[in-house]
């Protein structure tokens, strides 16, 4: 039902005014509701919120069968160098025969398994006496290296789980009591992974160095927890490095007390900070597809049909690193592009939001395009705090300063290994067997890596 402008004219003035005040105030709260279902629709593939925030109540089925997915190189088991081999010869054939000719092998079966675990337990027996001569009482003197009590392969393998596979300390206790037999206390655990961080010091320091010596880097933080407080984790990434830093706070000191004095070209989202950065810089385009999907769920027409628009012409860009456009190709998505800024540039909502902020974006959209290496999205450092994200969630954060300095160096000694293909235990191994000697650890390994 509809009233009519002759209806509004036989109505009093005073009515006349509270319609129009009810109009004005349904028009309001109907943009609020969307706006709230909008929020409430809110997750990771529709905005800039991380996956972990996504509800694990909620499905996100894609709608297709489950199955290998295509252009993804399968796996397959890697046959080990054996420690024990057995011919296996054919049975007796069909007819009676036991004698085969031109006998060869045609496949290798892999059969792993574990030898009884037995730590190798040793006692230094201390012994005391009087001097013969002079009468003074010596007592022996513990060799330096085992003076903790706990050798450099089981320190390592403590702090591999704690660090590399993220688990707790009450996890490790029980790991040690029931699969190597060994009773440790939390505190003695906790004094493994103090001298676990001390000995990869040198590493750290070196994967900093060797990270900002980089042409290009991706960078990214997350929120951590100490003691309750917030704290800011930074990653600084190439496609050889990951470096990480905990920060009390999200700002341009903490981002230049992480690059130090790198200045080569940057791959971020559009945090302002990042924005500043003078030296090139390739905005995440992955950011601003999620954000004009979410425009594109809208109720409202208008949002609706610039999320969709946006988020076509982004993919398309985004799609140009592999395979790069012709010239013409080129013109006319640059064209689309500048029309759809011009057309919502001046509008007050969302949509003139979102496409002023692509046009302050402009000059880092296409950096990937012409400088090489330079990928189009920031999900290479997503991926890379993936991990400190899960870990974050489950143990709340670092108690202390030691924790921080903990976590920043495992980190970064995890994920620099993970991609060079290192095994992150025989690192440790190498940097523990050094620290108990108080020499310095093998670190050719980072400084040689391009």
């Amino acid at each position: 039902m509809q009233v009519t402008e002759e209806d509004l004219a036989a109505t009093p003035p005073a009515v006349q005014q509270l319609l129009l005040h009810l109009i004005e105030k349904v028009t309001q709260q109907e943009k609020r509701i969307e706006e709230l279902e909008a929020k409430l629709g809110m997750n990771s593939s529709n905005s800039n919120k991380p996956p972990s925030t996504d509800s694990p109540y909620k499905e996100k089925g894609t709608g297709k069968k489950p199955g290998k997915r295509k252009k993804r190189q399968g796996h397959r088991q890697q046959l080990m160098p054996p420690t024990e081999t057995r011919k296996i010869l054919p049975p007796a054939c069909s007819c009676g025969c036991r004698e085969y000719d031109e006998l060869e092998p045609f496949y290798t079966h892999q059969h792993i398994e574990l030898p009884e675990i037995k730590v190798k337990v040793l006692h230094f027996i201390l012994h005391k006496g009087v001097c013969a001569k002079c009468g003074k009482q010596g007592k022996g003197i513990l060799p330096g290296e085992h003076t903790t009590g706990f050798g450099p392969r089981f320190s390592a393998l403590v702090a591999e789980l704690g660090g590399i596979n993220g688990n707790s300390r009450e996890t490790i206790q029980t790991f040690c009591r029931s699969v190597l037999g060994v009773h440790v206390s939390l505190g003695v655990v906790q004094k493994i992974l103090d001298r676990a961080s001390n000995s990869i010091k040198p590493h750290y320091e070196a994967v900093g160095d060797k990270t900002r010596a980089e042409k290009v880097n991706h960078v990214d933080e997350t929120s951590w927890k100490q003691n309750g407080k917030l704290n800011w984790l930074w990653v600084m990434t190439s496609t050889a490095f990951a470096f990480f830093m905990l920060h009390t706070n999200r700002s341009q000191e903490a981002f230049d007390q992480l690059i130090g004095a790198w200045e080569g070209i940057l791959v971020s989202d559009g945090y302002r900070l990042y924005q500043n950065w003078v030296h090139g810089r390739q905005t995440c385009l992955a950011h601003l597809i999620r954000r004009a999907d979410g425009l594109a769920e809208r109720k409202n027409p208008e949002l609706a049909r610039c999320g969709k628009w946006a988020g076509k012409e982004l993919r398309k860009l985004c799609k140009m690193a592999k395979d790069p456009p012709p010239m013409a190709e080129w013109r006319a998505f640059y064209a689309r592009l500048c029309r759809l800024i011009a057309l919502y540039r001046d509008c007050e909502s969302e949509a003139g939001t979102f496409v002023r902020h692509i046009e302050k974006e402009m000059d880092s959209l296409f950096t990937f395009l012409v400088e090489e290496n330079v990928d189009p999205t920031n999900n290479f450092a997503e991926r890379m705090i993936r991990f400190a994200v899960l870990w974050r969630k489950r143990s709340q954060g670092t108690k202390s300063e030691k924790g921080n300095r903990w976590v920043e160096r495992i980190l970064t000694l995890r994920q620099t290994c993970r991609l060079q293909g290192k095994s992150t235990y025989e690192i440790l191994v190498d940097a523990m067997e050094n620290y108990f000697k108080d020499q310095q650890p093998d670190l050719q390994w980072i400084r040689q890596a391009t």
